[in-house]
């Protein structure tokens, strides 16, 4: 019999979603308790997805033995510190994006989990897209050959109504901006194919709203495997897509337009010659079509706690997406080219927050 974890939310806003991947996976998980201070939607997600028990208070959680999992859903400048007593509690956790501030706090979080036998995963669900799966297993065939250009286009719209919300917009409390709430899905799927990057020259602005963190930037990347990168994001796209384009050179893979599920299929894959377009036609043809999104990146790691594996998504994944993100502000702020990885010794190691 599967044995099912239980597991505690803290969030009522993007836990949703979560939600839904427990539902779908609902011999894996039983939810057995959320925690909230909105209770307008904190009750209703209770009551929507039959979670018996609905609290605004968190030390319970923590002190809590029936929860196996904390599933941590709240504004980012929480994360850290419910994170850490989490583990400190003796539960796996699962924190959303953007995981932490700094990576210094990646790096505290890492030595924590390292002393004892808790899983940690980051959330970055948009890698288990069907279509991004398939250029992964044509990568592994070896039939793409050397990587040369990645370009990946983050153009989607956010007015004063989205900013509405307090702690959105503010370096305080968000964190940072576009790049670091919107884009970093997108930017984690640059280093789930290509592997870390190795330099970055980055132009920032506010251009869209009245705010005090970035919403337009661009990119210009050189990643350790050689290749090259172009990235842009905008909150000022009135016709909002997300678009990742790869050129191998056995042939070049493109995703699909829609903004927030672009991992998903149907992306195209188109190569050099009709030889080499049937070998990757019969490759794909054998492909075994799985979840995706939260529901897939659940299920794996369920497999990780009750089979003690690495989880599918690791705190130094978390660790490469927020160099990017440390390495472009860097930039931005001195108008210069910042390699990485950041290290201890980098000025915006503890904190990219001006």
């Amino acid at each position: 019999m599967t044995e099912k974890l239980r597991v505690g939310i803290v969030g009522a806003g993007i836990a949703q979603r979560h939600l839904t991947g427990y539902k779908w996976n609902s011999e894996l998980f039983d939810v057995k308790v959320l925690c909230s201070l909105d209770e307008e939607r904190g009750k209703p997600a209770c009551e929507e997805f039959g979670i018996p028990e609905y609290t605004q208070d968190i030390e319970t959680l923590f002190a809590r033995d029936d929860l196996d999992i904390i599933d941590v859903c709240t504004p980012p400048d929480s994360h850290f510190e419910f994170s850490k007593r989490a583990i400190e509690a003796g539960k796996h956790v699962i924190c959303e994006k953007p995981l932490f501030g700094s990576i210094a706090e990646v790096d505290e979080m890492m030595e924590i989990v390292s002393k004892t036998d808790r899983k940690f995963m980051p959330i970055f669900q948009y890698r288990y897209g069907t279509g991004l799966q398939k250029l992964k297993r044509l990568i592994e065939l070896g039939l793409t050959g050397k990587p040369f250009l990645t370009t990946i286009e983050t153009h989607w719209w956010r007015g004063p109504d989205y900013y509405a919300v307090p702690w959105r917009g503010k370096w305080a409390t968000e964190l940072g901006g576009g790049l670091l709430g919107h884009a970093i899905h997108a930017h984690d799927m640059l280093n789930y194919v290509h592997g870390a990057c190795a330099e970055v020259f980055s132009h920032g602005a506010t251009l869209v709203n009245d705010i005090e963190v970035e919403d337009t930037s661009t990119l210009s990347v050189r990643m350790k495997n050689g290749s090259l990168a172009a990235l842009s994001m905008t909150l000022g796209s009135r016709k909002e897509i997300s678009r990742l384009r790869f050129c191998f050179h056995d042939l070049v893979a493109e995703s699909i337009l829609e903004p927030y599920t672009m991992g998903r299929d149907p992306w195209t894959f188109t190569a050099g010659t009709p030889e080499h377009q049937a070998k990757i036609d019969a490759a794909l043809a054998d492909y075994e079509v799985k979840e995706d999104g939260y529901t897939r990146q659940f299920e794996l790691f369920h497999a990780a706690i009750t089979g003690n594996t690495e989880p599918p998504v690791t705190l130094q994944d978390a660790r490469n997406s927020l160099e990017l993100v440390t390495a472009a502000y860097h930039s931005q702020r001195t108008g210069e080219r910042t390699p990485l990885p950041i290290q201890a010794q980098h000025p915006l190691y503890r904190s990219w927050l001006p």
